[in-house]
């Protein structure tokens, strides 16, 4: 018979949260990785411009919509266009880093699937770069478009020759728009809010912004959904039985069925 001040034993599935110390050593390798394993792959200037001409002609045959109809709804005011570029300058990590956050504190079994997808994600987009240096429309004069942050701010980058902080020659895929989707679909996943469909509006902004701002091709944000898609199947989300996320007491199921009699 138990005693009443003895511990009740834990609920079956429940997920415990990872620890803290480890996870911040993790995350933060994970943003290292995105901020400077790129710099791997720098140079290749020629080669960038080059596919960044295959690329623009690829999107004219596709007859996807021109990224200069995009930047020209931004450059009708100049409040507009700053915006975007604070929105891209600005949003893309504190969102993220809130997001993970977030997932840690109140849902730890959803916290650990969306690390292992962005993981997955970014470690797969470090490849591009090696085999397919792409330099972002604003560097291509064909293109007829403009640097937006340069010319009206903030800008996060410097001049290609001199920026020792970034490889601007990975302009596929868009990371940007990679980990906004994720986000997005992290907490559609993890909540049961009816509005939480709204947080679609995070990717949907920031591929307007990055097209709209010269720093990416459609291409660059089709390639890194289709990335994401694939980091999706091979890492599923955790499982619920009959409450919600969010309401009540939550129960997570282990993907693997328990064996009968097991630990008699």
């Amino acid at each position: 018979m138990r005693s009443q001040s003895e511990p009740a034993a834990a609920e079956p599935g429940a997920i415990a949260r990872p620890p803290l110390v480890r996870e911040l050593l993790l995350v933060a390798g994970l943003f290292l990785v995105y901020k400077f394993g790129r710099r791997l792959a720098t140079g290749h200037t020629a080669e960038a411009l080059h596919n960044a001409h295959r690329i623009w002609d690829l999107e004219r045959t596709l007859h996807l919509p021109s990224e200069v109809d995009v930047q020209s709804a931004l450059l009708h005011g100049d409040t507009l266009v700053h915006l975007a570029n604070t929105y891209y300058a600005t949003v893309h990590f504190p969102a993220t880093l809130a997001f993970l956050v977030w997932l840690y504190l109140k849902r730890p079994a959803h916290y650990v699937w969306a690390r292992r997808v962005l993981a997955l994600v970014t470690a797969a987009a470090l490849v591009l770069p090696f085999t397919f240096p792409l330099a972002p429309p604003r560097m291509l004069a064909a293109s007829g478009l403009i640097d937006t942050a340069r010319v009206y701010g903030p800008s996060v980058y410097g001049p290609p020759s001199s920026d020792h902080l970034s490889n601007q020659f990975a302009a596929m895929p868009s990371l940007h728009f990679g980990w906004a989707l994720m986000v997005a679909i992290g907490l559609i996943v993890a909540t049961r809010s009816r509005w939480r469909r709204l947080w679609l509006l995070h990717p949907a902004i920031t591929l307007l912004v990055i097209v709209g701002t010269a720093n990416h091709y459609w291409l660059d944000a089709i390639i890194a959904t289709a990335m994401l898609g694939a980091a999706l199947a091979l890492v599923p989300p955790p499982h619920r039985t009959a409450t919600t996320a969010g309401r009540g007491t939550r129960h997570l199921v282990s993907e693997e069925p328990a064996l009968v009699g097991a630990g008699r």
